[in-house]
């Protein structure tokens, strides 16, 4: 059986005061992939192999031609139970999800990244108990395959989730923005501020060292790195909530700029890059009782414009997106806003 924290979860709980009652059917998600096969799906999009439960809040990343998966939110019978330290990987073999060595700890949010040749994962939350569930982490891990066991990496600066990191054509690791303890107090969504801070590590065993911050604070952006530049798109802050804004870093000449803005602010959504190009996946709003975007773009930076393109067979949030042999793997994420039916879909884009 999946091991994770069992207690009750809110998404955002101080903030929006989400109940704790989810819809009962949100768990087939996993099932659902057989009856998935038989839909008409818009142009472009198809059924990929589903996850091995319902998870959200996900930071997946390709890694030596597979796409690894590890922590984030998990659910029984549509109801989020807490973090989990699960990893899984997933190639075009025939195989399916298979298990990997899990993260030493349960956490949620983690930021999966392959860097300098090895599968990292740094920051993220951890859930000691049912009123400390958004206990922002700063701890960083490698996978060492041939132990199976994951290993310290780097610390971050400070400790940080709900951020994006990218690495650059020069190998370096980029983390850009977030959110973090605004004091002492670490414990709850609220105990945590939006950043704009921006870190880089150039090394395996090196250190996180400052870099120009971003153009503004905001947590819950996506972002992918396209000939030389790191993209980060979307997002959203406190003060502001959703957010179109696109920041562009420049590695080479360490500057950020500002590039054409979303066609609509969309925060908690997902990004890849496929053939110099970037597209950009779901996401989630609170006005208006909430709901889920179905709308994905695409960004030619030729042209510093966005274009429509087909919308997602079942728009999600907290999801990620991984590009693997030409398509983009938009993976997990939950069907409505908050913390209710979290899914185990695999969708496939090919343009």
């Amino acid at each position: 059986m999946l091991e994770s924290l069992k207690f009750r979860l809110s998404r955002r709980q101080t903030m929006l005061g989400l109940g704790a009652a989810l819809a009962a059917t949100a768990c087939k998600g996993a099932d659902g992939a057989v009856a998935q096969g038989a839909e008409s799906l818009p142009a472009g999009w198809s059924m990929g192999e589903a996850l091995p439960f319902p998870v959200q809040e996900i930071y997946p990343c390709l890694h030596e031609g597979a796409i690894h998966l590890a922590g984030g939110f998990v659910a029984e019978n549509g109801q989020i139970t807490g973090p989990t330290d699960a990893h899984h990987a997933w190639r075009d073999d025939g195989l399916g999800w298979r298990a990997q060595a899990p993260l030493p700890v349960a956490r949620h949010h983690p930021h999966l990244v392959s860097f300098g040749g090895q599968l990292h994962t740094f920051g993220g939350y951890q859930s000691s108990a049912p009123d400390r569930i958004w206990e922002s982490q700063g701890t960083g891990w490698r996978l060492n395959p041939a132990a199976g066991r994951w290993e310290t990496a780097p610390a971050l600066p400070r400790p940080c989730a709900e951020a994006v990191l990218l690495t650059d054509a020069s190998g370096a690791l980029h983390l850009m923005g977030g959110r973090s303890p605004a004091g002492e107090a670490n414990a709850a969504w609220s105990d945590q501020t939006d950043q704009a801070h921006h870190f880089v590590l150039t090394g395996i065993d090196g250190r996180w060292e400052k870099a120009a911050p971003c153009l503004s604070a905001r947590n819950s952006a996506a972002g992918a790195a396209i000939g030389g530049n790191l993209h980060v798109v979307g997002g959203r802050s406190v003060a502001g909530g959703n957010t179109a804004a696109h920041e562009v870093y420049d590695a080479a000449e360490a500057r950020w700029r500002q590039a054409a803005p979303m066609p609509q602010a969309q925060g908690g959504l997902a990004a890849a890059a496929l053939g110099g190009k970037l597209y950009a996946f779901g996401g989630e709003f609170f006005d208006n009782g909430g709901g889920v975007y179905p709308q994905a773009w695409i960004y030619d930076p030729a042209s510093d414009a966005w274009a429509a393109i087909a919308p997602m067979p079942h728009p999600r949030h907290g999801l990620g997106a991984v590009t693997l042999d030409g398509a983009i793997h938009v993976i997990g994420g939950a069907l409505k806003a908050g913390g209710v039916e979290t899914s185990a879909r695999v969708e496939i884009y090919r343009p």
